[in-house]
């Protein structure tokens, strides 16, 4: 019975709705235990669409060869600006953009790449998996079919018996469009770790339905919104929902330490826990 649908975010081509599973339902299981309930591992499910960006034909698991110059295309680009900006806002040792140009030159991808991979958030990551998470973004944003498939898989997993969506990053955007987009979902309770969707222009003016007055739509028969943020995590440029959406987003900031934008450290928050089983208890 999958009474809570888990939607991941980027970089997880490699993996399976197994193996997030066995990785992720437990972390999300210690969140709600530290907030006083229980919760069976067979009542979580993964909607899982990372394959949608595995290369075809890929023998192996290593991320295609990307570099600077792989990155040219607008949405990315402003994507990396504001990731390398908020880094450097949040983290001292990351290097600012000194420059008062605008123009994003290879030099200055170089740059924005070198200063991020050599920060403590993206720590281990790689210019080719930074490369690899702004074209995911990208992708889903601008690419209907992409769009379509992501959002199909979230659909299938939910079931007549889900009554909460989380979703990490990425997941959190298609998760909303889908709950946008199926008002009948037996869906109540919407949950969002670590999202963007508040960024102005490069995602919450993409989303869909498109924001009307600088508002964005309430999901479907959601009753209760909680959105979950660290200050540290770049992603979630915009920390607080509520001014953004026409309904009663509950904005809850929480400390992950060194992996502000880790799924796991966003699930076994209490405050994550919380907001789940205020969900489950509908």
């Amino acid at each position: 019975m999958t009474r809570v649908v888990l939607v991941h975010g980027v970089a997880q081509q490699y993996g399976g709705a197994e193996s997030l599973h066995a990785a992720l339902a437990p972390a999300l299981r210690d969140g709600v235990l530290l907030a006083g309930g229980r919760l069976a591992a067979a009542d979580v499910a993964v909607a899982f669409y990372g394959d949608l960006f595995r290369p075809p034909g890929s023998r192996t698991v290593a991320l295609p060869d990307y570099d600077a110059s792989d990155v040219d295309d607008p949405v990315e680009l402003a994507l990396l600006d504001a990731w390398w900006r908020e880094a450097a806002r949040v983290d001292p040792t990351v290097a600012g953009q000194q420059s008062p140009t605008r123009a994003r030159t290879p030099a200055w991808v170089q740059r924005a790449l070198y200063a991020l991979s050599g920060s403590a958030y993206f720590a281990g990551l790689g210019e080719r998996a930074l490369i690899g998470a702004l074209k995911q973004v990208r992708a889903y944003l601008t690419d209907d079919g992409t769009r379509a498939r992501v959002q199909e898989r979230v659909r299938a997993a939910i079931s007549s018996q889900t009554s909460v969506v989380v979703g990490h990053s990425l997941g959190s955007v298609a998760g909303y469009e889908v709950l946008c987009a199926t008002p009948g979902l037996p869906v109540t309770a919407f949950v969002t770790l670590g999202s963007p969707l508040g960024i102005p222009n490069l995602i919450f003016d993409r989303l869909r339905p498109t924001p009307l007055d600088g508002k964005g739509a309430w999901p479907g028969a959601v009753r209760e919104w909680t959105n979950v943020a660290d200050e540290g995590d770049i992603v979630a440029l915009t920390k607080a929902l509520a001014p953004r959406f026409s309904g009663p987003v509950v904005d809850v900031l929480v400390h992950n330490g060194a992996k502000a934008h880790d799924i796991r450290s966003y699930l076994t928050a209490r405050e994550t826990g919380h907001a789940l089983l205020a969900g489950l208890r509908q």
